[in-house]
């Protein structure tokens, strides 16, 4: 059987040794710091909570995981979610601090290349696992992986990576829908649902998907929506997700492009230069 201690070498090796962990920098920098891992079970009630939210289209644990395996579906109760994050560097957040309007060189190499290498990390943790004999598939590799409207949030894939991290007990939602964990909002996500028993991560913040937000918390802060060039933050409505998507659309992804040679949708500016840049705030 593997153990949680088994899973976290599985993906810090990957991450220490392959060479796409890379920002393709002269330097020869990883795209990411070291990663951190969190086990949610496959029934848990927040997954179908999430579905009832924002939408039938999206899959709970059950439903990717028999997406990959239909001939031989599982029960939720004998699925696992193993979900990752991988921080920015400090050099990386360090330059996205400086900007105002458009992402950072490093960022929108992160955002590029590293999330090439999460693409792979996914992969290579749902194919060990597999081969090991716990049968694994990572949702947002899976051919139907799509965005959709949801009635109540406007544009949602059919599998988020940030509210799996949620239930699994990495952090909460903040006032930019990023979500704050103990190592910041300055990080990206990944997941696979496995047919494992492994030891649930406890959530110690319970169901309160705000609470390490310290304007929901508190009524302070605001710090991300003063980050954003647009104002499509806001401490009265929180985050405009369409005016967010125009943005990147239109403005930072045709900057990067050009001036970095890089594709992907980066901007990332309302993640730095804030309380919750590298930590949960302390205070909660």
């Amino acid at each position: 059987m593997h153990s949680f201690m088994q899973i976290e070498e599985i993906i810090r090796s990957f991450w220490a040794s392959h060479p796409s962990n890379s920002l393709h920098l002269a330097t020869g920098e990883k795209a990411w710091a070291e990663p951190q891992v969190a086990i949610a079970r496959g029934d848990d009630p927040l997954f179908l909570r999430n579905k009832e939210l924002i939408g039938p289209f999206l899959w709970t644990p059950e439903e990717a995981y028999a997406l990959a395996f239909p001939e031989a579906p599982a029960p939720g109760a004998e699925l696992r979610v193993i979900s990752y994050l991988l921080p920015q560097t400090p050099e990386t957040r360090a330059d996205q601090r400086q900007e105002t309007t458009v992402p950072a060189e490093r960022w929108a190499r992160s955002r590029f290349h590293g999330e090439e290498f999460n693409c792979e990390l996914r992969l290579h943790l749902a194919a060990t696992l597999t081969q090991a004999g716990y049968p694994s598939v990572a949702p947002e590799r899976l051919p139907d992986f799509a965005y959709r409207r949801s009635e109540r949030f406007g544009l949602a894939s059919n599998w988020s990576e940030r509210h799996s991290a949620f239930v699994a007990g990495h952090g909460t939602f903040g006032l930019s829908d990023a979500l704050i964990t103990r190592w910041g909002k300055a990080v990206r996500f990944g997941s696979v649902v496995s047919r494992i028993d492994l030891p649930v991560t406890p959530r110690v913040y319970g169901d309160d998907h705000h609470a390490w937000c310290l304007w929901y918390a508190k009524g302070t802060c605001g710090a991300c929506a003063k980050r954003c060039p647009i104002d499509a933050i806001t401490t009265g409505s929180g985050h405009d997700k369409d005016a967010c998507f125009t943005y990147i659309r239109e403005t930072t992804t045709p900057y990067a492009t050009a001036t970095y040679g890089t594709g992907a949708t980066p901007c990332g500016l309302c993640q730095v230069k804030i309380p919750c840049e590298a930590r949960a705030p302390v205070a909660l």
